[in-house]
């Protein structure tokens, strides 16, 4: 992984803490917060998948990029 996707997964990561940490503090009952925790958990869960496949597609692109620079050299020497 390069560095902007450790970053952006370090940015998420953080966000995630914080959104927990503030519903958990908020003054809510206990089903509420529970709720809240639930809610917030699957819209990160949902936010890294986007990121994954976002990182996945970038690398799959990279990954037939090379595949055709190989092909073309060894033509070249063949």
């Amino acid at each position: 992984m390069n560095n902007t996707g450790k970053i952006i997964t370090a940015v998420a990561a953080g966000a995630a803490v914080g959104a927990v940490l503030g519903i958990l503090f908020a003054p809510d009952k206990g089903s509420e917060t529970r709720k809240k925790i639930n809610d917030q958990g699957r819209k990160v869960a949902g936010d890294l998948k986007n990121q994954f496949e976002k990182v996945k597609g970038k690398f799959n692109d990279l990954k037939t990029d090379i595949r055709q620079k190989v092909n073309e050299t060894a033509e070249e020497f063949a």
